[in-house]
């Protein structure tokens, strides 16, 4: 029998599902352009795939990072809607306002990355080559509103609504106590708002130090070698988040939990997953809860 309760965890999990592809794809793409990063990082700074490629790589670097930031800040934003504020915007917490946003999201980062699309090209080297960089009109304050640019809208600002938005959802789950009936849907919301919380630590802690040493760099005229060394291991960080994704969505999902009990429990036996509770079941027997 399909229930209310039953529909409402069918449209979280397809909600989800688009955040969650929408997240991959950003990270798919900020990795397919590493290789050609570390070849110029190899190359002492020397770019070899042409003004074009440069713009694209430069591109898709600069969109993916403000993609990622961006959705994760509307699931926060919807992690909030659904806790605090289930009943009232459920009409517009559905799996086709998901992807409008997303569409929205991709739409706006593109537009947002307006100087890399107008200024990334090549630049002279000494050694006679080319290097792949941003030129701008005027480097000595264009280089600084930019940085600030970026970090306001890539990080700051995000970071400030993930974590006010978190602050109240805490809030409100530490006074809630739901009846009943609900309870299913409120275990589903909050192991779904557990793996926000967790692809927002990652995504933070992991790129708080390249935006970080971004800015010490405005006031650094003759940079250490220890600080490019910091400052590379800064992009590395960076670049480890979009792996560290996916083993986030393993470990924190549901469904492969269940799956993998089934998958190690013996053969010859009898085991089902109880859709209701997540349990895995054997036929006249107890069961065997996986734990949260």
């Amino acid at each position: 029998m399909i229930t209310r309760d039953n529909c409402q965890i069918h449209n979280l999990v397809i909600k989800y599902l688009h955040y969650f592809f929408s997240l991959s794809i950003a990270d798919l793409l900020f990795l397919l352009g590493m290789p050609f990063l570390i070849h110029q990082l190899v190359g002492n700074g020397s770019w070899c795939f042409g003004a074009t490629m440069c713009t694209v790589i430069t591109a898709l670097d600069s969109n993916s990072q403000i993609v990622s930031t961006y959705i994760l800040t509307v699931m926060t934003l919807d992690r909030y809607l659904a806790t605090v504020h289930p009943i009232r915007f459920n009409h517009i917490r559905t799996p086709c306002v998901a992807v409008a946003v997303v569409g929205l999201v991709w739409i706006l980062s593109l537009l947002s990355i307006t100087p890399v699309w107008m200024y990334a090209g090549l630049m002279p080297l000494r050694d006679g080559s080319v290097g792949c960089a941003l030129l701008l009109p005027n480097p000595a304050t264009d280089t600084y509103w930019f940085t600030l640019y970026q970090f306001v809208l890539a990080f700051a600002l995000p970071l400030v609504i993930i974590c006010v938005v978190f602050f109240k959802i805490l809030q409100n789950m530490a006074a809630t106590v739901a009846p009943l009936p609900q309870h299913s849907l409120l275990v589903r919301t909050r192991k779904v708002t557990r793996m926000a919380v967790a692809i927002c630590l990652a995504f933070f802690i992991c790129w708080a130090p390249h935006y970080i040493l971004q800015l010490a760099h405005l006031s650094v005229q003759r940079p250490s070698y220890a600080f490019l060394y910091a400052y590379n291991v800064a992009i590395s960080m960076g670049y480890a988040n979009s792996c560290i994704n996916p083993l986030l969505y393993i470990m924190l999902s549901e469904t492969f939990k269940r799956q993998f009990i089934v998958a190690i429990r013996p053969a010859h036996k009898d085991f089902r997953v109880d859709p209701a509770d997540g349990s895995v079941k054997r036929s006249h027997e107890g069961s065997y809860r996986i734990a949260h």
